[in-house]
């Protein structure tokens, strides 16, 4: 048992921040009423998280790297807490707002340094065991989040949704300070170019998307963050070219690999669960259920979860990554055009969606951070993780505030809305695990090129023993041996 303690640790870490960008969605009405706050307003209770996670994840898997991943990785839990009490004892919606801001932080260095962890503890088997419990609790959580604030809000009322978060940080705190590794510093320069000018362009191009859904994507709010998102990557990738330290290495975006990783966790986060809110309001407009029976109707869905990455999870590391990434975005995306068979005022026409969404996510989230890290030397792979874990933030983001904006462009309680959310939806996850497949197919070498990386990386050489040496640097032991001579091939 003592062996499993850091994954422990990690997982209700993981847990918790993902929990939290979703929980407040159910209990929006009851804040609005006991704190006197307009749409607008609670509208950013609920984006502000996301925003900071999203536009600060990649710059703080960088800090991770370069600082020690335990320390950033405590800090945050620290803070989370601290911001999880203050949100709870909130007053007005404009503290309340700033608490939630704090906890995106919090959560973003958090979220970033999880999977590196995880790799640095574990080694071999075990190491494929943890990733895959890792990926289904990180899977589900999101799920979960509207599960908890329907319970919490019917039971009790809206700030024990904050008041638990705060114990519960404390608890893993204690337990990740005892059982995590303590870890030497990696690289002595920090990218601090790169670090604000990354994060300045997903700050930017994350408040466009939560801009648009609210607004309209003509508003001057969304054209604004988008055009401050645009010339903050090209900054970025400005810092990046010339900087000796770069954050990010611009070269992994010319792995067709790495890509289709980033493509798929897009994809399958945004079909997926970025429907959620989407469901959640024609369940309690269209059906007429409560809060707590909307709970436990989208329970369906991290069950079904679950259930896929236990009884799977050890073995979908011995399939191809366009199995498991593409294949599994492509049956969510096939999940979410099930929910277009909905009819008025009938919730049990949602669980096919629910189940198909629920089993294709639990093919896709056991493997995306081995698959990732895999495409990364060893001392960027903070980076690599969090890279894909932002993209499926963004992902998420976009899913919320387009869907839900559709969803209100034909009637918020009428199921016509609900029907083109699902189309919608369902489009993009079939053509992100389409296009995921192609890029993470193995591609065709020649006699003098020699097996290319299963990340669509640089060519590999055999060693006296003709195994294929870690050139990555990075997690080559998450891609099964069936995967290397495919690849070989």
């Amino acid at each position: 048992m003592r062996i499993w303690l850091p994954l422990i640790a990690t997982c209700l870490g993981t847990f918790l921040l993902l929990v939290y960008s979703t929980i407040v969605t159910v209990a929006m009405p009851d804040i609005g009423t006991a704190l006197g706050a307009d749409f607008g307003s609670l509208q950013w209770v609920v984006d502000v998280y996301t925003l900071a996670l999203a536009g600060l994840l990649l710059g703080m898997g960088s800090l991770g790297d370069v600082l020690g991943r335990n320390r950033l990785y405590l800090a945050g839990l620290g803070l989370f807490a601290l911001a999880s009490l203050g949100c709870g004892l909130a007053g007005n919606v404009t503290v309340l707002i700033l608490a939630r801001a704090v906890q995106g932080i919090a959560g973003a260095a958090m979220f970033a340094t999880l999977v590196p962890l995880i790799g640095s503890v574990y080694s071999g088997h075990r190491k494929g065991i943890a990733f895959a419990v890792w990926g289904a609790v990180a899977g589900a959580a999101a799920g979960l989040g509207n599960i908890a604030g329907g319970v919490l809000t019917q039971f009790l009322s809206w700030p024990w949704m904050f008041y638990g978060g705060a114990p519960l940080a404390l608890l893993t705190l204690a337990l990740s300070a005892a059982v995590l590794p303590a870890e030497q510093r990696g690289r002595s320069a920090v990218d601090y170019p790169g670090i604000l000018t990354f994060s300045l362009a997903a700050t930017g191009f994350t408040f466009g998307i939560i801009s648009g859904g609210e607004q309209g994507w003509g508003s001057m709010r969304a054209l604004c963050g988008f055009a401050a998102g645009i010339l903050a990557l090209l900054a970025f990738r400005y810092t990046q070219r010339r900087s000796a330290h770069p954050m990010f290495d611009l070269g992994l975006l010319r792995k067709p690999g790495f890509n289709g990783t980033l493509l798929a966790a897009f994809g399958y986060y945004l079909a997926g669960f970025g429907g959620l809110p989407v469901l959640s309001l024609w369940l309690e407009g269209s059906a007429r259920l409560d809060a707590l029976s909307t709970a436990l109707v989208l329970t369906v869905q991290p069950l079904v979860f679950f259930a896929t990455s236990g009884l799977l999870g050890s073995r979908l590391h011995q399939l191809a990554p366009r199995l498991s990434l593409g294949g599994g975005t492509v049956l969510v995306g096939i999940g979410a055009l099930a929910w277009m068979f909905a009819r008025d005022g009938s919730w049990p026409s949602l669980l096919a969606g629910l189940i198909l969404t629920g089993a294709g996510a639990g093919l896709v989230s056991p493997v995306l951070p081995a698959i990732a890290m895999a495409a990364a030397p060893a001392s960027r792979s903070g980076v690599a993780s969090a890279a894909a874990n932002c993209a499926r933030q963004i992902g998420l983001t976009l899913g919320i505030a387009v869907l839900t904006s559709v969803f209100h462009q034909y009637g918020a309680e009428r199921t016509t809305g609900l029907h083109a959310a699902a189309l919608l939806a369902g489009l993009i996850g079939l053509g992100a695990g389409a296009l995921a497949c192609r890029l993470l197919r193995p591609r065709a070498t020649g006699p003098s090129s020699g097996p290319r990386s299963p990340a669509g990386g640089p060519p590999t050489t055999r060693s006296a023993s003709g195994t294929p040496p870690n050139t990555s640097g990075g997690a080559r032991w998450s891609l099964s041996p069936r995967w290397r001579a495919r690849s070989a091939r």
